[in-house]
């Protein structure tokens, strides 16, 4: 373990860009990985195709990650959107955008932006040390499965605790805590959510194209997450869920059920659905209602829908009373479920909680308790929506903190 002057920890998107920018500046960079090979997690991103940014403003970005999102304002600065898109250009990694707002490489392959990213910090002389497991900080750099590492800069990228077996072990967490950082306590986020509805089994696979989840709680009533869905054998998944899960986990970890309401027709809304419903009953009489709603949902659902407004699989359309039709539309605008659990870390594309972004400054990423320590990407307590938010976020802090940790070192 030769020594260096600075340190990563972490060999994902995160560590490998703070390695690339502090190359760049002319430093000595070690990164330690503790799995045998570099950026595992990045490889499974998007389905393995890597949705690594989007077309969002700066301002737009920071808005999606809540109110902790101005933190982000000088890692944009370093490394916004265009310029991440230009950096990959440089290493022969074009881009686009098929839909016009999810950026991708054009080779639809999360290896090819590893393979640029491993290739470029191997050719600025960056040592990348795999099944290092880092075990504590010294005073003069690290202790490590495979011996200690001096130095005068760490940078802590090692992600949260998403997706353990693909390198997320919280290890970042006990490294923060042992100079002195508060931890937000983790939780799932962009996690599939188990309802206390076992019928959500009876329509597992099937997917409604544009939903709109919320919260059915006082003062959690916010704007409803929207996007398609997928019911799944235990409950939900799909973008609408995915966005809206960290929020259920924080209140999960309460310990009561979450009571959510879903729209499986936000463009449709409940009084349009009344007067389809008074039309059917005057001109379709003698067909059931679970078909006649089968041309708008998909056929389980629609039937499901009908059992949870209390009306029988025989009910036709003609027998249906006034307050049964208006009970049907309440459940497709606002589906009643109760999430009980999420599908837990291993399954949690990222991690809300982490690191309290008060301790740490903004500007440098570097930690305000302790010299020579620096974060960067999701072991900090900021977490985004589906979309390329995540990446664009590990991309850019890690391009700041490996900035600034190379700033004023020796070359």
């Amino acid at each position: 373990m030769a020594d260096c002057h600075i340190t990563i920890i972490g060999a994902g998107p995160a560590g490998l860009m703070a390695a690339i920018a502090a190359a760049e500046a002319g430093v000595r960079v070690v990164v330690c990985e503790q799995m045998a090979r570099p950026g595992a997690k990045l490889l499974a991103t998007g389905g393995g195709r890597c949705n690594l940014t989007n077309m969002a403003d700066a301002d737009a970005l920071m808005a999606r990650f809540g109110r902790h999102g101005r933190f982000m304002s000088p890692a944009l600065a370093v490394m916004d959107g265009p310029r991440l898109r230009a950096f990959f250009a440089a290493l022969g990694v074009p881009t686009h955008a098929p839909d016009g707002f999810h950026v991708f490489p054009e080779s639809n392959s999360a290896r090819s932006v590893l393979e640029a990213l491993v290739g470029r910090a191997e050719a600025l002389g960056v040592r990348l040390v795999t099944g290092a497991e880092v075990t504590g900080l010294s005073r003069d750099g690290i202790e490590t499965s495979r011996g200690a590492l001096r130095c005068s800069r760490v940078i802590i990228a090692t992600g949260g605790k998403g997706y353990p077996a693909l390198g997320a072990t919280g290890t970042g967490y006990r490294l923060a805590e042992q100079a002195g950082h508060h931890i937000v306590p983790p939780v799932p986020g962009l996690v599939p959510l188990v309802t206390a509805e076992r019928w959500v089994a009876r329509v597992a696979g099937v997917t409604v194209p544009e939903a709109a989840v919320w919260i059915d709680l006082p003062k959690r009533r916010r704007a409803p997450s929207v996007g398609p869905l997928l019911f799944t054998h235990r409950g939900l998944s799909g973008p609408a869920v995915l966005d809206l899960s960290a929020d259920v986990a924080e209140l999960l970890a309460g310990g009561s059920p979450v009571p959510i309401r879903v729209n499986l027709t936000p463009a449709t809304p409940a009084e349009a659905w009344a007067a389809r419903f008074d039309t059917w009953h005057r001109a379709h009489g003698k067909r059931l209602v679970r078909t006649l709603l089968a041309e708008h949902l998909p056929a389980s659902l629609a039937a499901e829908v009908c059992r949870v407004a209390g009306c029988g699989d025989d009910l036709r359309a003609a027998g249906a009373t006034a307050a049964q039709r208006r009970n049907v539309a309440a459940a497709i605008v606002g589906l009643p479920l109760t999430v009980t659990a999420t599908e837990g870390f291993d399954q949690a594309v990222v991690t809300r909680g982490g690191v309290a972004l008060k301790e740490v400054d903004p500007r440098t990423l570097q930690s305000r308790l302790r010299s020579g320590l620096f974060f960067a990407g999701e072991v900090l307590d900021l977490d985004g929506p589906c979309g390329g938010y995540n990446l664009q976020w590990a991309f850019a802090s890690g391009a700041l903190a490996g900035c600034a940790a190379a700033a004023g070192g020796p070359k």
